[in-house]
């Protein structure tokens, strides 16, 4: 059995993380909008597009795995921001990211039950949604 034959959306989640390119649905998701003026006034500027931080603290990192997950099986590209802005990762970016990504797989492999919830995007997008505000 190859790890895509488990029945878990682990290619979808690696869309997510970025590890796939997903064709129709990848693009760069990574944003920077900087502007600096010079004459004899300095300014720089910089957009932060995560606008609730605090908000992932308070997520257990099982909650994170799970939002994290439906967001990608969606496959709505807002609502996967959405997602990854309130496990604090706006983005797909931040400190920890890469070794939450890396985290995940063997993540959904001990909750393949979990996984089955959120196995169309109709029921991830329910699930998301239920739990985006929480």
């Amino acid at each position: 059995m190859s790890w895509c034959d488990c029945g878990i959306d682990c290619c979808g989640s690696l869309g997510v993380a970025g590890y796939l390119t997903i064709p129709g649905v990848s693009s760069n998701r990574n944003s920077n909008y900087n502007s600096n003026r010079n004459s004899d006034l300095n300014s720089n500027t910089n957009l932060n597009l995560n606008s609730d931080s605090s908000s992932s603290s308070t997520m257990s990192n099982d909650d994170k795995h799970k939002l994290f997950q439906a967001a990608g099986a969606t496959k709505d590209n807002q609502l996967i921001l959405k997602a990854l802005d309130k496990i604090g990762f706006p983005n797909g970016t931040g400190e920890g990211y890469p070794e939450f990504v890396k985290e995940h797989f063997p993540w959904a492999i001990k909750n393949a039950g979990f996984m089955q919830t959120v196995n169309t995007p109709e029921k991830a997008r329910a699930y998301v949604e239920a739990h985006l505000d929480d």
